[in-house]
């Protein structure tokens, strides 16, 4: 039997002196709790949170405050340091061009491409991986995984031409694997699952020519184009976003949900639980964070395996109890059940509840001060991926051909580290709120009876108004969650369905809005709606890679209408994004013909051409734009006047 993978430290273990902690600690019980106010809205979140200032203990949000006041031109997007010509700024009156001539229109435009590529290479790559794992159990490379769902993988292979009589799942997994996986190159020229978009809209995308290549071949495009000498139109500049924007909602994030689906299983409806209340005194605790479910499936089997029971149970503990952060315990919560302890914001107060045994970590929305955090804990940071080593944390190199016996490792290690807890430390706030998740096209589908024409019916005849897809992270700029939880209550009340996806979903998880209850606070047609067919009117579809179901959904939608997608009374929201990938998003859901307001400004104001391009420009090219409003309640105004007016233009 082959030997269980030891881990390594990266670089050295890191360390919090008392002395650094004393600085941070704040004594003043009125500017504590007017900073918890100011901080978040999570009030199970607001007891770690006073004691992280109580101990000087490091968050987010003091780092925030650190850098403030921010760069004025880094801010408007000005600023350049592509080159060591440079670095460059735009000072008017005098200084309107950088050392290359760049004005700063084309120093704008730059970043931005440089944004959407950033953003689109994290999710096709999390895409590529779920794929490579498919092609490693089509051809026998591993045997750790499996097919969950042999009827969406033939489904899928219809889509791609690849006859299905007479093969094995694990035949079909690897023909699937291998045409996925050439789309990434620039060979076949096109993305197949471009053809679920309504022909309206595909139509225009070729006419602007910014229909997809192939995956990796839009993000070279773009790092090519912002090489000082290439690109100097902003125009043009920013096509090639949406272009290489729709390569990832279309492509590799859709590739990823699909067949993440088809290796874990297709989320169907169930109830779990949410919030830090989650984790558990008299169990060795475990966290999941980050977005690659390959990891964090292996790890659920690896918690349940009796010689890791028995061993926790011999140190002290009950058992073991597995917790989600982020995406990739949205992952497992859409499709295992596996309870939620918080969203981006969360990720360092779950270690100061002094419970916390490991957190697993692979990619994307890790702060790289986890180990820091954890150093004043007995918390220990694993993290799995080559891409993603994090100083003062324990690295294993996890691979789907040794999936099962790096989990076990892992987990071994968690439970090895329960005997270190302090028990004077443990601090666990409040009681979980309950919830229900699993909301995939599929599931929808399902409850509306095999079809969704009572959705549409219902939206034809006024019942529900339209329906907005609420996505993003959570931002300092903006109070933890607020966003989220304000646009989704504004929403409902008018009668509008929210879908959401990844740490917006979570934020309404945890105030309560993914219980069937909660049909109280929407309008009288939404909620008599809600509570027919016993569901929240706010559906939690999954991680963020998983907006491209809500892509899939409103293309359902067009197709059965026969419209194009910028026709329908939807739109979408991003209320406390922060990151490349929700830059990425906004983009494809403007470039597919869905309206997006933002509740936090990009770094673009800095060109006043580039700003009217995006909000006004673009509903000239692709029948959709962005806005800007920070202000919930304003942004539930904008997205409700876009939805009537779409209705009028229906005639609905």
């Amino acid at each position: 039997m082959a030997e269980e993978p030891k881990p390594v430290i990266v670089r050295e273990r890191l360390d919090v002196c008392e002395l650094d902690r004393a600085r941070m600690s704040l004594l003043n019980p009125a500017l504590i709790a007017q900073k918890l106010e100011a901080r978040t809205i999570d009030e199970n979140a607001k007891p770690i949170l006073e004691l992280t200032m109580k101990e000087g203990i490091e968050t987010v949000w003091d780092r925030f405050e650190m850098q403030q006041p921010p760069c004025k031109y880094c801010e408007a997007g000005v600023s350049c340091a592509r080159c060591t010509m440079g670095p460059c700024r735009i000072i008017p009156p005098h200084r309107i061009r950088g050392v290359c001539g760049a004005d700063a229109d084309l120093i704008v435009a730059r970043n931005l491409l440089d944004t959407i590529a950033t953003g689109a290479a994290a999710h096709s790559d999390h895409g590529r991986d779920i794929v490579e794992t498919l092609y490693l159990v089509g051809t026998g490379k591993t045997k750790d995984y499996g097919i969950a769902d042999p009827e969406k993988l033939k489904r899928l292979c219809v889509e791609y031409g690849i006859a299905t009589e007479n093969k094995s799942p694990e035949n079909l997994a690897a023909e699937l694997g291998r045409a996925m996986l050439e789309e990434y190159g620039m060979v076949k020229n096109t993305l197949q699952l471009l053809n679920r978009a309504p022909k309206a809209t595909r139509e225009m995308w070729a006419t602007l020519g910014i229909s997809p290549r192939g995956i990796d071949r839009e993000i070279v495009d773009c790092m090519h184009r912002i090489q000082m000498g290439v690109g100097a139109d902003y125009v043009n500049i920013l096509l090639q976003g949406l272009r290489c924007s729709l390569s990832d909602g279309w492509g590799g994030s859709m590739m990823g949900t699909d067949i993440s689906d088809v290796l874990f299983g297709t989320p169907s409806i169930l109830k779990s639980k949410v919030n830090l209340a989650v984790l558990k005194e008299d169990h060795v605790n475990i966290a999941v964070h980050g977005h690659n479910p390959v990891l964090s499936e292996m790890v659920v089997k690896a918690v349940a395996d009796p010689e890791l029971v028995a061993l926790a149970q011999k140190n002290g503990a009950k058992g073991i109890n597995l917790v989600g952060l982020c995406c990739t315990g949205s992952e497992l919560l859409m499709r295992k059940g596996i309870p939620m302890s918080g969203n981006h914001l969360n990720q360092e107060l779950i270690i100061t509840t002094g419970a916390l045994e490991a957190m697993i970590v692979d990619y994307q929305c890790i702060f790289p001060s986890l180990p820091r955090t954890a150093s004043c804990y007995h918390t220990l940071i694993i993290s799995t991926s080559a891409k993603a080593k994090i100083p003062g944390s324990f690295f294993f190199d996890f691979s789907p051909d040794n999936g099962y016996l790096t989990a076990k490792a892992i987990v071994r290690m968690a439970v090895e580290n329960f005997k270190n807890r302090n028990p004077q430390r443990v601090l666990i706030p409040g009681e979980p709120v309950p919830l229900m998740s699993g909301f995939s096209n599929e599931a929808i589908k399902g409850a509306l009876g095999g079809s969704f024409k009572p959705l549409i019916d219902l939206i034809a005849a006024g019942k529900i108004r339209g329906a907005v897809g609420i996505v993003g992270c959570n931002n300092p700029h903006v109070k933890h969650d607020y966003g989220h939880v304000t646009l989704a209550k504004e929403l409902i009340k008018r009668n509008i369905l929210c879908v959401e996806t990844g740490c917006a979903a979570i934020a309404s998880g945890k105030a309560g809005l993914l219980r069937p209850e909660a049909a109280a606070l929407a309008g009288d047609d939404l909620r008599a709606i809600c509570e027919s067919l016993k569901i929240p009117p706010v559906l939690h579809m999954g991680s963020c890679v998983d907006n491209s179901r809500i892509l899939v959904l409103a293309a359902e939608l067009g197709n059965a209408l026969n419209v194009p997608i910028h026709k329908l009374p939807i739109a979408g929201a991003a209320p406390e994004w922060y990151s490349q990938k929700a830059v990425s998003i906004g983009a494809y859901f403007v470039a597919s013909g869905v309206y997006t307001v933002l509740g936090v400004m990009p770094h673009i104001t800095g060109s006043p051409a580039v700003v009217s391009l995006l909000t006004e420009g673009l509903k000239g090219v692709v029948n959709a734009g962005f806005a800007v409003e920070p202000d919930p309640v304003k942004a539930a105004d904008l997205l409700s006047g876009h939805i009537e007016r779409k209705r009028t233009e229906l005639g609905i």
